[in-house]
């Protein structure tokens, strides 16, 4: 199983950035995506989320009408749009997947996680 993120850097403040995570080694359009983001300093916190099926997705106070979560479930791929961005945005960004399989002993709950690329807002 792998989540291998990509798309950050070091951006202006108003900038705008795309982050791509890349899915492998599991049924991608079965699970449940989201995008965290870890500041400086701070705890982990959950930016968007989109269900398997997709639609608009569920974000964050601090990035609604900022941020833009999708998905192309043919390419195994998940999303994150991030426009207009500031320096309180700058973070480790990791992809996170999470569903449910049926195994042998019966349904379980997976979830995975990428390891994270770095956004910099500079002011």
């Amino acid at each position: 199983v792998q989540l291998v993120e990509s798309g950050g850097g070091l951006v202006q403040l108003g900038g705008s950035l795309r982050l791509s995570c890349a899915a492998s080694g599991f049924t991608f359009s079965n699970y449940d995506m989201r995008w965290y983001r870890r500041p400086p300093g701070k705890e982990r916190e959950l930016v968007a989320a989109i269900s398997r099926a997709g639609g608009s997705g569920n974000y964050a106070d601090s990035v609604k009408g900022r941020f833009t979560i999708s998905r192309d479930n043919a390419k195994n791929t998940v999303y994150l749009q991030m426009n207009n961005l500031e320096p309180e945005d700058t973070a480790v960004y990791y992809c996170n997947a999470e569903g449910n399989v049926l195994t042998t002993a019966g349904w379980r709950r997976r979830n995975y996680w990428g390891q994270g690329t770095q956004v910099t807002v500079s002011s």
